[in-house]
């Protein structure tokens, strides 16, 4: 086990915060899988404060769900002012600590100087954790990469000035900017980080299995491990760590068990955001969760067209259904969608197009 100030957290795998997919939803699913701690999607400090509190998108990001456990509300920039005045701010909106987000590859957020932008400017970075450690009573943690590049990797240096400069814990994504998601992480790098600071070091990367989170934990030496996307239409991964850090096995979920809980996250989704909003978000968590599956292919055209929560509803009970029984699709389904249809289905992608910015 590890301590981050009042939250203790278990010795095991936490909930990465991915854009668009670590809502409220997502961190309760994983959770009841076996989830330790999880972390928001990024909201932009600048972003929040500008908007007073009223942008709805920013709003939504902050909803909670019973049941959720330990969470981390995650805050991006590069202007301590902003920073300091967001996490103060937001403090008392139900989250456990403040993660900020050092590591984020995205060109759009990089470009102003954010995200893993900020691995270039330690000054920064210092003036940045300390400025939101000092605004809020909330634990501070930090997420990193390894560096901007193959040159210039210097996550051991970063970490220690968090430290330093107040963070309780620090997270190693053990690629580089420039890899954004491509290659293989580099655990060395983590084990590097540990040995450098005195805080909790959380590894990410690659961990995509409960032998993966074991041998994490054994060659790097860290005190946690935080899995992003193998989790995605995965939450079990979560059940299978747990098991394994018990010496123990879990049964991978059957197919049906899969479909059924792609019907569950639904359900949270439209609770969470309304009916159009739900059915949009739900669209590559589906694909997620039945990738691989008999029909999944023809299923994910088809749930693609759907516009209301009782169409996907309907649609996703009879693809358990079909799971169960063997078959790959329900019978009704045409084999291609109708001019009516693809009409929907387009005027519904651009309702749909002005996607949730993590700047907001």
């Amino acid at each position: 086990m590890f301590q981050i100030s009042e939250m203790t957290a278990k010795r095991g795998a936490g909930l990465a915060p991915m854009a668009g997919v670590t809502d409220a939803a997502m961190r309760l699913l994983c959770r009841e899988q076996g989830t330790a701690w999880a972390v928001s999607e990024m909201l932009s400090a600048k972003g929040w404060v500008f908007s007073g509190g009223r942008n709805r998108n920013a709003v939504d990001l902050l909803k909670r769900l019973d049941g959720e456990g330990p969470a981390g509300l995650q805050l991006f920039g590069s202007e301590p002012a902003y920073m300091a005045e967001a996490a103060r701010q937001l403090e008392d909106v139900g989250f456990d600590f403040i993660d900020i987000n050092f590591g984020c590859p995205a060109p759009k957020i990089t470009g102003n100087g954010e995200g893993s932008a900020m691995l270039r400017n330690p000054e920064g970075v210092a003036a940045v954790v300390r400025a939101t450690v000092d605004a809020t009573r909330l634990p501070v943690t930090v997420k990193i990469r390894s560096g901007w590049d193959d040159e210039s990797v210097n996550a051991p240096e970063i970490a220690r000035i968090c430290q330093d400069s107040g963070a309780r814990a620090v997270a190693v994504h053990a690629r580089t900017r420039m890899q954004q998601y491509s290659g293989t992480a580099d655990w060395r790098v983590i084990e590097r980080v540990k040995r450098a600071v005195d805080i909790p070091v959380l590894g990410n990367g690659d961990v995509r299995s409960g032998a993966d989170a074991l041998r994490m934990l054994e060659e790097t030496g860290c005190d946690g491990v935080i899995v992003g996307r193998a989790a995605q239409g995965n939450p079990w991964i979560f059940r299978e760590i747990a098991a394994a850090l018990r010496g123990e096995t879990a049964a991978p979920p059957t197919p049906v068990e899969r479909a059924e809980m792609a019907l569950r996250h639904f359900e949270l989704e439209v609770r969470l955001f309304g009916e159009k909003r739900g059915v949009l978000e739900m669209r590559k968590h589906i694909a997620w969760y039945v990738h691989g599956m008999k029909g999944a292919s023809r299923f994910r055209d088809r749930i693609n067209l759907l516009g209301s929560a009782e169409e996907v509803r309907d649609a996703l009970m009879a693809f358990a259904a079909s799971q169960e029984c063997g078959f790959s699709a329900p019978e009704t389904w045409p084999e291609k969608p109708n001019q009516t249809e693809k009409t929907q289905s387009k005027r519904m992608q651009a309702q749909g197009s002005e996607k949730r910015q993590e700047e907001a």
